[in-house]
């Protein structure tokens, strides 16, 4: 594995990321260490090459967005939208994630072992998102495919306008979104739950987890519902 390093404190997040946008053959084993990146914004955007990325300290706006095929480790905690638009490959925050963690991500799994922020996986389109912690309010809003852990409690609204996206939940739900309810967990759940923790390197009993889903009664419009559901 060649391995390279880029420190923010002498060059541009720019040439960092110009670097990155290179062809995925020149970049396929490269292993790169981002040093003193001082919560700067959008480090590591838009990759699509399988590279190793580890981000020594905190990362600011959009960490890691738009991400496909790449390994990406921030060892600090990440501001707003960290892995937003993730199609593919893993992206992992060693510390917190702010707002919006994983929003639209289409694919890949997001890994934060502190706490997230506000509407965590919001818009969620079939990635995974583990959280160690706790998320904070309209976690899973909008969510239309994926799965979330949450091994913490859940803020206000969770699942708001859930669609087929599931959300599970280890620690207490402050409250359920609309149309967001809780379900029975089953055998494929377990199994689910089995499978992404081992992912995160998390250690919890999959059987201690609660599942959220839609109650689908928000899949059509009903002009007799006069605006209440």
């Amino acid at each position: 594995m060649e391995n390279l390093t880029f420190d923010l404190s002498a060059r541009t997040v720019r040439e960092l990321n110009q670097h990155l946008h290179g062809t995925p053959e020149s970049l396929a084993g490269q292993h790169i260490t981002v040093l003193n990146p001082d919560g700067a914004h959008n480090i590591a955007v838009g990759i699509n090459a399988p590279v190793q990325v580890t981000v020594v300290g905190h990362a600011g706006y959009y960490a890691a967005g738009m991400n496909k095929f790449a390994d990406v480790t921030i060892e600090g905690s990440a501001g707003t939208g960290v892995a937003e638009n993730m199609m593919s490959g893993k992206v992992h925050v060693k510390g917190f994630a702010s707002n919006g963690a994983g929003a639209s991500a289409h694919g890949g799994l997001l890994v934060i072992d502190g706490d997230a922020g506000l509407r965590c996986g919001i818009s969620l389109k079939g990635a995974d998102i583990v959280v160690g912690g706790s998320v904070g309010s309209f976690s899973g809003f909008m969510a239309q495919a994926g799965r979330m852990v949450v091994c913490g409690n859940a803020g206000d609204a969770l699942g708001d306008s859930l669609y087929e996206a599931v959300i599970y939940v280890k620690g207490e739900i402050k409250s359920l979104g609309a149309d967001a309810q809780l379900e029975p967990l089953g055998e494929a759940d377990i199994a689910a739950l089995t499978e992404l923790l081992a992912a995160a390197s998390l250690h919890h009993a999959p059987q201690d987890f609660k599942r959220v889903a839609s109650a689908r009664s928000l899949y059509h419009w009903n002009a007799d519902a006069d605006q209440t559901y």
